[in-house]
């Protein structure tokens, strides 16, 4: 009696089993449907005219480069084609890092840089220029650039 008990057990069990792989099967079906997913409206940016990094800015895009034996950064304001100098209507930009390191591991320090311009002509430039004794370490830098553009708060994010 007992081996028939626990015979009628063993078949309860495995028919409840299969029904509940059958009744979580349906339940995958149900939850591996097609999501559509949505594509970059913004391809990425390539390398500037300069060998430097591009990034938006505004409804420009703007080039971030370091030369790091002057201990100088600029910022190029370029056109639609990420390529073009374009003069833009500004006196100045603020460009801050963000704490990085160099390659043998050396911590350099978040910086705030001010970048004045060095090419105006007519109250626009293109090319705002900054330095900080920072910039001497080869790092791989990341930050924002900020300032009014054309009469508009402008702001871009820039990553080597």
């Amino acid at each position: 009696m007992t081996y028939a008990r626990n015979l009628s057990i063993g078949l309860l069990v495995s028919v409840l089993s299969v029904t509940g792989c059958s009744q979580q099967s349906g339940t995958r079906k149900a939850e591996t449907k097609k999501v559509a997913v949505k594509k970059e409206d913004h391809v990425p940016h390539g390398k500037g005219p300069n060998g430097g990094v591009v990034f938006d800015i505004g409804k420009y895009h703007g080039e971030f480069s370091v030369d790091h034996d002057k201990k100088e950064v600029t910022v190029l304001v370029l056109g639609s084609d990420e390529k073009t100098p374009t003069p833009v209507a500004a006196k100045e930009l603020t460009l801050t890092t963000k704490e990085t390191k160099t390659k043998e591991g050396k911590i350099v320090p978040p910086m705030t840089i001010k970048l004045l311009t060095k090419d105006e002509a007519g109250g626009k430039a293109s090319r705002f220029v900054g330095s900080d004794p920072g910039l001497g370490n080869v790092a791989d830098f990341e930050g924002t650039v900020i300032g009014e553009i054309d009469g508009k708060p402008s702001q871009g994010t820039f990553k080597e």
